[in-house]
């Protein structure tokens, strides 16, 4: 009878599709253990992405997914993480005591790409990760102000590295952190891309197992350049459902599968408006945009973010939305998003996805 559980709470939690992967448990190899405790079927759940606050709702699930099959009788399922680093594009080496960089890119600015950046990078460290991020938009650097650290400056403790900011648990490095907030920077592209990969291997980040990257808006040479030269595992194209917007953020796609790079997936911000005295919703940039785009190219749509006026002031204030109300509808909008996207990097190379090869033409 023992056995005849244990073998019936595996086949449950093995094909239990899990939301964030988007796959069985087993495809993503994420049950280590089913056994027998004194007449309670014992469940060892591993994943590949962060999950200390969505570990015990995983868990929660998990165990009334067992409880509505009989046969499994009572059982207790625990839910851990660990963070493996991911391959890069071509013959690029990782960088030393970095897991994974992921590259926030947008094919055009104004789609809230930055406020993405910085609150998908707090969500994962919510979570338990240990995070960095690096603002390599060197024309318009925003994640000092959005993360609370304006006029703050690194310093170096040998002459040769620069230690990186910090704030809500999170390492940061800028070129907005070495000039006046207001001064322009009048740079052509290779001091651009010769400044960011100096922020970026002289930055002493210790240990992480993200770097979040906020890549400059397009797809010019800078993008192009920094796709070849910096070891991404992944990337995350966000964009407005506007038909506008997406031209080009196909263009950002197509630019990260020309390298190489995998695409994580989408997310369309921007998605829907609620009005916040009468509360009618109206999707004034479109509907669906980003959900089509995605299927076109075969990625996953990672979250739909609203229009809504307390992203822009609680970013402006250095307390972006994540920190300040996690558990409210657009916090946990945005973690849903971190956690789809880190889960989808922790199975790239395993989902027998196809390769999909971009030719000049």
């Amino acid at each position: 009878m023992t056995d005849d559980r244990v073998r019936e709470a595996s086949r449950v939690l093995e094909n239990y599709v899990e939301p964030c992967l988007g796959m069985p448990l087993s495809h993503a190899k994420a049950v280590k253990s089913v056994r027998s405790e004194a007449g309670t079927t014992v469940a060892e759940i591993e994943l590949g992405f962060p999950a200390g606050r969505y570990g015990p709702e995983l868990a929660a699930d998990l165990e009334r997914a067992l409880a509505a099959q009989p046969a499994a009788g009572p059982a207790r399922v625990r839910v851990g993480w660990r963070v493996a680093p991911q391959s890069v594009q071509g013959a690029l080496a990782p960088l030393p005591g970095i897991s994974n960089v992921i590259a926030v890119a947008s094919g055009k600015g104004g789609v809230g790409k930055s406020t993405t950046a910085v609150n998908l990078a707090l969500a994962l460290a919510l979570e338990g990760a240990r995070v960095g991020l690096l603002d390599a938009d060197i024309y318009g650097p925003s994640q000092p102000r959005m993360m609370g650290l304006q006029g703050a400056r690194p310093v170096s403790r040998d002459g040769r590295r620069i230690e990186p900011l910090e704030a809500h648990g999170v390492k940061v490095i800028s070129i907005g952190f070495l000039i006046e907030e207001e001064q322009p920077m009048v740079w052509r592209g290779p001091m651009v891309t010769q400044a960011l990969t100096q922020l970026l291997s002289d930055t002493n980040w210790g240990e992480l197992d993200y770097l979040i990257v906020d890549m400059p808006p397009g797809t010019g040479d800078i993008q192009l350049t920094l796709s070849q030269r910096v070891p991404v595992s992944g990337a995350v194209i966000v964009t407005t459902p506007q038909d506008i917007a997406l031209l080009d953020a196909r263009k950002g796609l197509r630019m990260f599968q020309k390298v190489s790079i995998p695409v994580l997936g989408v997310i369309e911000n921007m998605s829907t408006h609620v009005c916040s005295r009468c509360g009618h919703e109206e999707p004034i940039f479109g509907t669906g945009g980003g959900q089509r785009m995605a299927a076109q190219y075969g990625v996953a749509l990672l979250g739909q973010l609203p229009l809504d006026i307390r992203i822009r002031e609680e970013t402006d204030a250095g307390r972006p939305t994540v920190v300040v109300d996690p558990d409210g509808p657009v916090g946990r909008a945005y973690l849903e998003a971190a956690r789809r996207m880190a889960a989808r990097l922790s199975v790239a190379g395993a989902t027998g996805a196809p390769q999909i090869s971009v030719e000049d033409t």
